[in-house]
């Protein structure tokens, strides 16, 4: 095998410590970023000729589908889809396009959450979730009373703290700055998740 250049051997170097540390391939537009690649054309080029060389494993048709030969994914990784936002505040309407996939340490959540949303708003402040986290969010339709549930009120999503009394539901923010939420009956109103850990991104 011929040596590789230095610009070659960059780009290898960048794949294989991004899937050691991230559990996850970089995109080729990635690889053109931390390589100083003029394009994704530039990036696919020395990609299909560590390919060739046997250095790495494409699989086509897949955006992330760059792994070195020999080399697996770490296995204490989940990988969550970042599917939007959710307000700790007032309701936003649901952004629910698959924005990013994160791979991530599973013992950071329990239980492991189906999506990832990005909280918008500091009314949960009070338990820890500030604006710009990642919350972790299990698909459920049910909630015990007092947990912490991302809600859809009148087709808009919250990130709030459950009461559930006699008269009427409420969610709870976690901010004395905001008032409680009342669902009255026959409100438009749905649990979607229940809240199980969140990721903060310095």
């Amino acid at each position: 095998m011929e040596s590789l250049s230095p610009r070659r051997a960059a780009v290898l170097s960048f794949i294989r410590d991004r899937v050691a540390g991230r559990g996850q391939p970089p995109t080729l537009a990635e690889i053109a970023e931390a390589c100083g690649l003029a394009s994704r054309g530039a990036a696919r080029k020395h990609v299909l000729a560590l390919s060739e060389a046997g250095l790495i494993e494409l699989t086509a048709g897949q955006a992330r589908g760059i792994r070195p030969t020999g080399m697996r994914a770490r296995d204490d990784l989940l990988r969550v889809p970042i599917l939007g936002r959710v307000a700790a505040g007032s309701p936003i309407g649901a952004d629910a396009g698959l924005v990013d996939t994160l791979a991530l340490d599973a013992r950071l959540f329990s239980p492991a959450p189906d999506y990832l949303l990005r909280v918008e708003g500091d009314s949960m402040i009070d338990d820890g979730i500030l604006d710009g986290d990642l919350v972790g969010v299990r698909r459920s339709t049910e909630a015990r009373d007092g947990q912490v549930v991302v809600a859809r009120v009148e087709g808009e999503l919250t990130i709030k703290r459950l009461q559930r009394g006699e008269q009427a539901i409420r969610l709870l923010p976690r901010n004395p700055a905001y008032a409680p939420l009342v669902i009255e009956p026959g409100q438009d109103f749905a649990v979607e998740g229940v809240f199980c850990g969140l990721v903060r991104r310095g």
